[in-house]
């Protein structure tokens, strides 16, 4: 038999990491091993995410991993990545829930938010202490978040907010919401509002008969004359462009997480071709079988690459929204495919969750869809090539 050659030594990425982004893929690595993986098959059956388990994954750094002070890591954006990509390796929602704390409640109070709401509420996000969630889409406004329905009207010192969001990851367990929403006395302006639990007027129903993500909250957020102070309001923000903004560093993330689910089916497929014998040899031996491989290995090489080289892009301030749309795009669609082959290499097994792969495959129909739909992001991504928007 031939030497055999691992996935990472054939992508041969390691020169390419710094000391610290190597440890932060471990350190994430082993945890997920130690502590998620052995709950998460109970958890998926159960439509449940061990919540016990948020205190280690705030020691971990991983809310807010990216970001500067507060309590942040301020880890490079390729060492966030890695760090998401260890996530999903373990599960998509798990890599959600530390986008959603990280790109979609810490950024925006970051980066919109006044020194007051910042000293308020990031440390308790970093810290774990403290669980948010983002709402933008509604019911009737998924790709087209500017025909949101939800408003805000000026009273007083308060807002009154009333509207409907839907397909809120975390919602159900969030201690607060960024929520988007229209304000009547500024012409319709889109702006972001900090909404704590406890609000009268807000609730988090949870969305039942999950197929896909379901170690994963989600739920949607209802707001009935919501009275929430003026000084919630997000001051920097204005218009649909703020939370886009917020989307653009949640699409890189998943761009990143899904090799690690693509890089768990494609090593759960090698080690089961290896040890499963038909005809009196492993399946591993066979062309069609060694050629699905291949063909995995390649595709996560090609994610990978791309994936660091943006990551590069991105910490050097070089990194624009329609290579995010690539980025995001493209790997998904790889994940996507190769979770798809996976499952049915292990043949009928696979549709059993004694292996991940059914899991993966269920799990990224959501990730294919949320943030921007792999049809949005090919029309962005046209949009740019072609100076010509199809959809506005």
């Amino acid at each position: 038999m031939a030497l055999r050659m691992t996935l990472d030594a054939l992508m041969a990425i390691e020169p390419l990491l710094s000391d610290e982004e190597r440890a932060a893929r471990d350190a994430t690595r082993a945890w997920v091993n130690e502590r998620f993986r052995p709950q998460l098959t109970e958890a998926h059956r159960q439509g449940e995410f061990p919540k016990a388990l948020i205190p280690e994954l705030a020691e971990l750094g991983v809310f807010g991993a990216n970001l500067q002070g507060y309590g942040c890591a301020g880890m490079s954006n390729v060492g966030y990545g890695l760090v998401l990509q260890e996530l999903e390796r373990g599960d998509s929602g798990l890599r959600s829930m530390c986008s959603v704390q990280g790109a979609l409640v810490m950024f925006p109070i970051l980066t919109f938010g006044n020194e007051a709401q910042r000293q308020r509420y990031l440390p308790g996000l970093a810290a774990g202490t403290l669980m948010g969630c983002f709402g933008l889409t509604e019911p009737t406004a998924g790709s087209d978040p500017g025909s949101m329905k939800t408003t805000a009207r000026k009273d007083g010192d308060h807002y009154i907010l009333d509207g409907i969001k839907a397909w809120i990851t975390d919602s159900p367990i969030a201690d607060l919401a960024v929520v988007w929403a229209k304000v009547e006395d500024e012409g319709q302006l889109i702006r972001g509002f900090i909404v704590e639990r406890g609000t009268p007027g807000f609730s988090t129903p949870e969305v039942e008969g999950k197929f896909s993500l379901r170690a994963s909250p989600t739920g949607e957020i209802h707001l009935t004359d919501c009275r929430v102070p003026a000084a919630n309001l997000l001051p920097g923000t204005g218009g649909l462009k703020s939370p886009l903004l917020c989307l653009t560093q949640a699409r890189f993330g998943i761009g990143w997480g899904v090799i690690g689910a693509a890089q768990d089916c494609f090593e759960t497929a090698l080690a089961y071709g290896l040890e499963r014998r038909q005809f009196n040899r492993p399946l591993a031996s066979f062309q069609l079988y060694q050629a699905e491989l291949t063909e995995m290995a390649t595709q996560i090489t090609n994610a990978q690459l791309l994936a660091l080289h943006y990551g590069r892009l991105k910490d050097q301030g070089r990194l624009v929204p329609e290579q995010v749309s690539l980025l995001k795009r493209n790997n998904v669609r790889m994940a996507r495919d190769i979770a798809r082959n996976a499952r049915a290499l292990l043949g009928g097994i696979g549709i059993t969750d004694a292996y991940p792969a059914i899991r993966h495959m269920m799990n990224l129909e959501s990730v294919y869809t949320y943030e921007g739909t792999h049809e949005i992001h090919t029309l962005a991504v046209a949009r740019a090539l072609t100076g010509i928007a199809a959809f506005e």
